[in-house]
């Protein structure tokens, strides 16, 4: 079962959860640690942030440039033996005293490494939430043992990010960039899962036959953790349902409050 605290975050968009974001640096790239802060932002606050790994190794040199402008503890840990991977095993132990502290609402595990799986399953079992992050070879275990589980690979700096960040070519790209964005997605290799969306939207609807957003969004993370609208180009799951108007309906309503207003969507 979903968490009612990352329920209210999807339904809200409310940071509510005070975090322990916990890095495996054997199965994680650097690259993507701006992305990957600003998604657990949206979820809640990185109240600890630490980083396991053999820093004196060559392939930890892309970690150690950015501990310091993130505020990462890093958690040195040697390779005793060959073949054996000492970094998992203090990381889990670290959890598991973080999880008996009850200083926290959740965990963010970035791994891809299936080895988790117990440690995700546990933490679950405290009744605190699990957000997973992880590249596309993440074994289907471990996304599902967590809550939510967001790839990587969407959290990496785009060409035009990129260009967009340079001083000399932020104004020469700004009027291209800024019509692409409001028309087509950019390309995605992921086929869209048609069906699967709507059977969720089938089990959202109210007796009307119309779903609030927040409430079809939920679900679909309760059936597939590792569902992302941005997987097909679309970077949130209001955009997608609206440029799918070959299969939704959408429509626009005023909150009981009045000070905003809700998107409901059906099938066609």
């Amino acid at each position: 079962m979903v968490s009612p605290r990352l329920v209210a975050k999807i339904e809200t968009e409310e940071p509510t959860l005070s975090l322990a974001v916990l890095i495996d640096a054997d199965n994680a790239q650097a690259a993507v640690i701006e992305g990957l802060l600003a998604e657990i932002a949206r979820f809640g606050e990185a109240t600890v942030k630490r980083i396991y790994g053999d820093f004196t190794a060559p392939t930890s040199a892309s970690w150690k440039k950015v501990l310091q402008k993130y505020a990462i503890k890093p958690i040195q840990q040697f390779a005793y033996t060959t073949g054996k991977n000492a970094t998992d095993s203090t990381m889990i132990i670290d959890a598991m005293d973080l999880l008996y502290t009850r200083k926290f609402n959740g965990f963010c595990l970035i791994t891809s490494d299936s080895d988790f799986t117990g440690l995700a399953m546990r933490i679950r079992e405290e009744g605190l939430t699990v957000l997973g992050f992880g590249e596309k070879k993440t074994p289907m275990a471990f996304r599902n043992a967590c809550h939510k589980f967001i790839f990587t690979e969407v959290l990496r700096p785009t060409q035009e990010d990129e260009q967009n960040d340079s001083p000399q070519l932020s104004e020469k790209h700004k009027k291209s960039s800024e019509p692409q964005a409001s028309s087509s997605p950019p390309p995605s290799n992921n086929i869209f899962p048609e069906k699967f969306i709507l059977t969720a939207l089938d089990q959202s609807t109210d007796d009307t036959g119309w779903a609030q957003l927040g409430t079809f969004g939920s679900y679909l993370t309760k059936l597939q953790p590792d569902f992302d609208s941005r997987l097909y180009g679309y970077k949130k799951l209001s955009d997608l349902v609206k440029a799918k108007n070959n299969l939704f309906q959408t429509e626009e309503r005023e909150a009981p409050s009045g000070n905003q207003k809700i998107l409901y969507i059906r099938a066609k």
